[in-house]
């Protein structure tokens, strides 16, 4: 960050606006401002937005994906595609040759849990629900209290289950994401255990690469997996049956799923926009 009490340079100024400007209006008002000769008043404004500040506090930590599946793969091009730098990212798998494509970005891949993880200060177990035990104990010693963040990408593990297998006392979160995580548009429900605001805004800039993300209470993460989750495959089923009517009425199977997909995509977008009720 620029201080206040210097002149910025122009070069200053441009790289504040991409790290902190929310709006393209703010943009376009940014650099109004530098033509009327007001730059500095508006960089004060500007660069006092807590919610961007923590974005660019996040931008600057080393993220290790423990267990880079499929899910895993989706956040790292998540973030990859975001602007998150490469070398911070750190991904995780037996199988390492299965993670190239993120090598030839620059990814740090290994099979050390151990290892990636004491080298992160965010840690994402993005293991089988079976498998977060035996890795949360593996890599136990290298967590520290006063750096790391961890984060379970697994069903049915509890926050409780997470602090006794790690037996550190660490910012904790759960993270239930859905399969559309796979196109960016996936609803991310999230609980957390003894995080500060920051890391909460922290995480859920995060999971926002993916699609959308929502905090609620530890008490409705199953109920959200088979409403977020497990809704997908149900709405994907309603799908499947209006596209066979479709068919039975006359219209070929490719023209029947591109007016059932952009029907459903414009009934979600005029809830979503409008804020209105389905009825």
């Amino acid at each position: 960050m620029v201080s206040h009490g210097a002149e910025p340079s122009l070069h200053e100024e441009i790289m504040i606006v991409e790290n902190t400007a929310t709006t393209r209006n703010e943009v376009g008002r940014f650099f109004m401002a530098i033509n009327t000769g007001t730059r500095t008043a508006l960089l004060s404004e500007v660069d006092i937005l807590p919610s961007k500040r923590r974005v660019i506090e996040m931008k600057n930590k080393k993220i290790a994906i423990i267990g880079c599946g499929n899910l895993g793969l989706t956040i790292a091009h998540g973030l990859l595609d975001d602007g998150f730098q490469s070398a911070n990212l750190i991904a995780t798998r037996r199988n390492t040759k299965s993670l190239s494509e993120l090598a030839e970005k620059g990814v740090v891949i290994t099979s050390d849990n151990s290892q990636a993880a004491a080298q992160a200060d965010v840690v994402v177990l993005a293991v089988k629900p079976y498998n977060v035990e035996p890795v949360l104990k593996e890599i136990s010693g290298s967590l520290e209290a006063d750096k790391h963040t961890l984060v379970c990408l697994a069903t049915g593990i509890t926050l409780a289950d997470l602090a006794t297998w790690s037996g550190k006392q660490l910012p904790t979160f759960r993270a239930m994401p859905n399969t559309a995580a796979d196109v960016n548009e996936s609803m991310t429900l999230i609980c957390d255990s003894g995080a500060s605001s920051q890391q909460r805004e922290s995480m859920k800039q995060l999971f926002d690469k993916i699609g959308s993300t929502l905090y609620i209470d530890e008490s409705l993460m199953e109920a959200a997996t088979i409403l977020g989750a497990c809704g997908i495959a149900y709405v994907l089923r309603f799908m499947r049956a209006m596209i066979q009517g479709g068919i039975e009425v006359g219209f070929d199977a490719k023209t029947a799923t591109a007016i059932v997909s952009q029907t459903m995509k414009g009934a979600s977008e005029l809830i979503i926009q409008n804020g209105t009720h389905p009825e």
